[in-house]
């Protein structure tokens, strides 16, 4: 699959794996975008060192620290009401709060890759959180893509790659930490957004948003239950049926289909869950680990192997959360997110650094976008459960940032959060009762929940004021704000209105799947992605007629 032309304007800038000279005109537009971060930075907090004791500095250092969807309104107002002192301490020091534009349009992967190159969609290619094939049609996420390899050796029913492969990141331009590196500027990059694989331009880099699980998403969870006709119509994840049989539960874990296979078969690893008869809790058996949870635990990362060939195995790791026994057997499992100990895909630079943090503080979600909000969407989690959830994912990135900030001796370090903005789109109604959807018993216990989760990102604001090293500016930036949804615009509706989206049968009441109903030979115009307008056009789309 190949991304969007991109205009010839940014023909020469380049991209991972496709190294190129950047053409004069982009020279200067680059070189100018990047004294705009160090005006900004200029005018952050230069601070000296508080309390905490660090090693001596190998010279002057900013620190960056990216809140996804961070909201200035709620921000500005918690301030003033005295909940968030790091801040204010911050602003008081610096150059005090200020409204920031986003990019068009507004979303996380467009905004980040907006920051990191200094140009917009048409110049870093990002335009949506996917993307699709013009050829298939079919839709992939839009910052990386999987490469196949190029030849394969077949030998009975399996197949073994010769040449080619890998992961490529498909955001255009030039990082801004890459110049920083070559002239010296020693660069940490803790969880970069549209990062994924790591550019290996700076000298430490682990991978955020857009990074996928191992099935090749941004994350499928799964679910085991003994529920008669429960509803498996689920999106973002998959629901199995698992009956307890003399106290165990004999189940599966699905991973992506064996490449080495010529036929298509996904990759399985069999557990066991043993099931006390006197209390609450069992015991999960899967390969060599076992765990014992009661009703209502987390797990830890469960470190698993899936087999490819006999001398081949896909490392990856899930948590296991047993949300029922009674009156049924329910079992959700995170994603399968690639082991930081021995991960498959290059998700660092170097290749061990994401090794290193998982034996610092133990291991941490690789996945990009790590709160399961789709599980929520389709009430397998409850509020409270998926609160939990997202309260393991921002201890352990706490954990995580405290190691990175010890390390840091000077230069650059960019460390990302995503817990506001994942939790805002969950919960940003209890914040609002005006909204014609606001119901009180429901919403009204919810509404400290995104006030203390920016406490939690204060108390990070204020460790880092009073451990970083002297001589050290202090930024903190969001890509994006957050406001209540009180409307929403489906473009295909509109399209197919408005005579420029044919449909097969427009009788039709159940969904066929992915454009399945669509009539291409006389389709103008579609829509993909929560914005993406595409034209159907002759000569790229598989069907295009438009001239």
């Amino acid at each position: 699959m190949q991304p969007e032309r991109i205009p010839a304007s940014t023909s020469g800038t380049r991209r991972f794996h496709h190294r190129r000279e950047i053409v004069p005109p982009l020279r200067g537009l680059l070189r100018g975008w990047i004294a705009l971060p160090l005006l900004a930075l200029a005018l952050g907090s230069q601070l000296a060192c508080g309390p905490g004791e660090a090693a001596p500095p190998e010279g002057p250092g900013i620190i960056i620290l990216g809140f996804d969807g961070l909201d200035y309104d709620l921000t500005r107002k918690l301030m003033t009401e005295g909940r968030l002192p790091n801040f204010q301490r911050l602003a008081e020091q610096g150059q005090g709060l200020r409204p920031l534009g986003t990019s068009i349009p507004p979303q996380s992967p467009v905004a980040w890759s907006d920051f990191i190159t200094g140009l917009d969609s048409g110049g870093h290619g990002i335009y949506d959180f996917v993307h699709r094939d013009p050829e298939t049609m079919a839709p992939y996420l839009s910052t990386s893509q999987l490469e196949e390899p190029d030849e394969m050796l077949e030998i009975g029913e399996w197949q073994f790659p010769l040449s080619g492969g890998g992961a490529e990141l498909l955001r255009y331009g030039t990082p801004f930490w890459e110049p920083a590196q070559e002239h010296g500027v020693p660069s940490t990059i803790v969880r970069m957004p549209a990062n994924f694989p790591v550019t290996g331009t700076a000298g430490r880099e682990l991978s955020g948003m857009g990074t996928p699980d191992i099935v090749g998403s941004y994350g499928t969870f799964s679910f085991y239950t003994s529920e008669l006709f429960f509803d498996d119509d689920v999106s973002g994840g998959n629901v199995y049926e698992a009956w307890p049989e003399d106290g165990v539960v004999h189940a599966s874990l699905y991973g992506p289909q064996n490449p080495f296979l010529q036929r298509k078969e996904r990759i399985s690893l069999p557990f066991r869950v043993h099931i006390d008869p006197e209390e609450p809790v069992v015991k999960l058996v899967v390969g060599g680990e076992e765990r014992i949870l009661r009703v209502g635990e987390w797990s830890d990362w469960v470190p698993l192997e899936f087999e490819l060939i006999p001398t081949q195995t896909l490392p990856a790791m899930a948590r296991f959360y047993l949300k029922t026994l009674e009156p049924e057997f329910q079992l959700y499992v995170s994603p399968l997110n690639y082991d930081p100990v021995n991960p498959a895909l290059p998700i660092s630079h170097p290749e061990d650094y994401a090794r290193e943090l998982a034996e610092a503080t133990g291991r941490y979600y690789t996945q990009g976008m790590p709160e399961d909000t789709q599980a929520l969407k389709g009430e397998i989690l409850s509020r409270e459960e998926f609160l939990a959830q997202a309260t393991i994912v921002r201890e352990e990135m706490l954990d995580q940032y405290r190691h990175v900030l010890e390390e840091f001796r000077g230069g650059l370090l960019f460390y990302y959060m995503g817990s506001a903005d994942m939790v805002s789109h969950m919960i940003w109604d209890a914040l609002d009762p005006t909204h014609p959807a606001y119901d009180a018993a429901e919403d009204e216990p919810f509404a400290d929940v995104l006030p203390s989760i920016y406490e939690e990102l204060d108390t990070m604001v204020g460790y880092t004021l009073d451990t970083m090293p002297p001589d050290t500016l202090l930024v903190v930036m969001s890509d994006h704000g957050f406001t209540s949804w009180r409307r929403s615009f489906n473009l295909n509706s509109w399209l197919r209105d408005n005579g420029y989206l044919a449909v097969k049968n427009p009788d039709l009441t159940e969904d066929p799947g992915f454009f399945g109903n669509v009539d291409w030979s006389r389709t103008l115009a579609y829509g993909l992605g929560i914005n993406g307008l595409y034209v159907n056009l002759r000569g790229r789309e598989a069907n295009g007629i438009v001239p």
